[in-house]
């Protein structure tokens, strides 16, 4: 089956387009003008009608179980106040008894975004005023600090004298009670009470948010559900998605393995499934955390934070086995990636993955999920030890409002350097970490070009000389993303030979006034050939 696609201004690379594309099965055998092209065999034809094209959008990091588990979840994200989230968490339960008969868990509050009451960290004060009958554990929105009522504390065992789990806190008040506040790994090790979804219904919703991804634009997506904090999946209920091709949207995992026996487990037994043989769904990385958001207050900081000089965040994996997990790693041929935000987190995971290098280069491409508070050295050794940089600039939204109260200027002013590390030659990729931030790319790809939020502020952008051009942040949703997990020579490009995944849009990204790019929305994704969403 050979399709011509006619009719468009395909993105080819900077500044270079094309009016045609020839697609036989699922990939591309020709670009070039519509006269040429019509000149060849074809058996069908998609006429694009003048439209812009770019290659397949693909989001380098995110948590697709979380965003499915979410249908199913009270929404907190537009609260804005603590009174808010108990008055609607109270009225979920009601409304949903049996959904929440063995507690309710959910994430999305943001103190910070508080605009009446009081504007802190919610405590199991406030979370007990929803129910002392089933447990209640609110995520922030990060997904790195909770609060939980005193139910969840019970059926947990935890009282003043309890231990954290490692690389994780449990925070206690004046008396030395605990609080209700957990943070990094204890936030997952108390969300334990309360039973998992059943596969059917990981199946369900996790089809749904990719078909969602598909109808934002994304033909690719790279995600962390497996075994991660706060994730929902497991390795068979993603398989019996593309068994079943209850969507279109290719998936490449990115999996939490803490031990040497957990990597040979996926290298030995669930590689050999036959699904991974099919282009959609891939095995990725290893995927590790180093600390937690800058929101939460639990990011490494170096210098501490300028608000609270002798908080230095939590360190969720210490380094001495971080380096053990890395070298197990290297030694399996395994990728690693690992969440990093703040400046001390990001310079010892660069330290331990040069333990990792094989023949002193970074040959399996290890890389940095987030990297926000970096200075100019830190920056420049990541470029020259070739460290790769998965970049969310939709995080900009939000923390552009306390950056410079945490880190202080002079460190903010050489944060989020989308445009420093891409001068400077480091492989980029960007995403949206989604949940924390909407799947949709375009608000992503605005961030990183205007770098303001939503509503256009501030005027002039922040810090704007960290802007990159329109061609720039393209490329790190397709081609960029597309090298960090191998597949730069098939994927990523309108080129002949790479898949046939692409983007329709419904304006000229490359055209258009600055503020209107986030408001873009595809008219059609197509995925190897194949329209996988098609706007009405």
């Amino acid at each position: 089956m050979r399709k011509l696609l006619t009719g468009g201004k395909f993105y080819l690379a900077r500044e270079e387009f094309a009016e045609a594309v020839l697609v036989e099965k699922d990939r591309i055998v020709k670009v070039g003008t519509d006269e040429d092209l019509r000149k060849l065999a074809y058996d069908a034809v998609i006429d694009l009608s003048g439209k812009t094209i770019i290659p397949g959008l693909n989001d380098s990091h995110c948590h697709i179980s979380c965003v499915g588990a979410a249908y199913l979840q009270v929404d907190l994200s537009g609260c804005r106040s603590i009174a808010e989230i108990i008055d609607l968490t109270k009225e979920f339960i009601a409304k949903n008894p049996e959904l929440t008969k063995n507690g309710v868990r959910t994430m999305g509050w943001n103190q910070d975004l508080f605009t009446s009451g009081e504007k802190r960290v919610l405590n199991v004060h406030d979370v007990d005023q929803i129910s002392t009958d089933i447990p209640v554990i609110l995520e922030r929105v990060c997904g790195h600090i909770c609060a939980v009522n005193s139910k969840a504390l019970a059926m947990k065992n935890i009282t003043k004298d309890t231990p954290p789990p490692r690389g994780g806190t449990i925070e206690v008040d004046e008396d030395g009670n605990p609080n209700g506040v957990l943070t990094e790994n204890a936030v997952q090790w108390i969300e334990e009470v309360i039973p998992n979804y059943t596969r059917e219904e990981k199946i369900q919703f996790m089809s749904k948010a990719l078909n969602y991804a598909a109808s934002v634009g994304l033909t690719s997506v790279q995600s962390n559900d497996i075994a991660a904090p706060n994730t929902y999946g497991d390795f068979e209920s993603i398989r019996a998605i593309y068994e079943n091709k209850l969507t279109k949207v290719r998936y490449r995992h990115q999996i939490c393995a803490y031990t040497p026996q957990e990597m040979d487990q996926i290298i030995n037994v669930e590689a050999l499934e036959p699904i991974y043989q099919e282009p959609y769904l891939d095995l990725g990385p290893i995927k590790m955390f180093k600390d937690g958001s800058l929101g939460a207050k639990t990011a490494m900081m170096r210098d501490g934070y300028l608000d609270e000089p002798d908080n230095h965040g939590v360190c969720a994996l210490d380094y001495d086995l971080q380096v053990d997990l890395v070298k197990a790693a290297s030694n399996r041929g395994l990728q690693v990636v690992t969440h990093v935000i703040g400046d001390g987190a990001i310079a010892e995971t660069v330290a331990a993955y040069q333990k990792g290098f094989i023949d002193g280069k970074n040959k399996l491409r290890h890389a940095l999920i987030h990297c926000q508070i970096t200075d100019r050295p830190l920056l420049e050794e990541i470029a020259a030890k070739d460290i790769a940089v998965f970049f969310q600039p939709i995080f900009l939204d939000y923390d552009m409002q306390i950056l410079e109260d945490r880190v202080g200027a002079e460190l903010a002013s050489t944060s989020y350097a989308f445009k420093t590390l891409a001068d400077l030659g480091a492989p980029i990729g960007y995403g949206t970490d989604a949940p924390v931030e909407d799947l949709n790319p375009f608000p992503c790809i605005y961030a990183a070009v205007a770098r303001k939020n939503q509503q256009g502020e501030p005027d002039g952008g922040f810090y704007p000389e960290e802007g990159v051009d329109i061609y720039t942040a393209i490329d790190a949703y397709t081609i960029g993303s597309s090298y960090l997990e191998f597949k730069e020579a098939e994927k990523g490009r309108i080129a002949e030979g790479y898949l046939a995944d692409f983007t329709v849009l419904d304006e000229n990204i490359f055209d258009i006034p600055l503020d209107d790019i986030k408001d873009i929305q595809p008219r059609m994704t197509i995925i190897g050939g194949e329209v996988a969403f098609e706007r009405d």
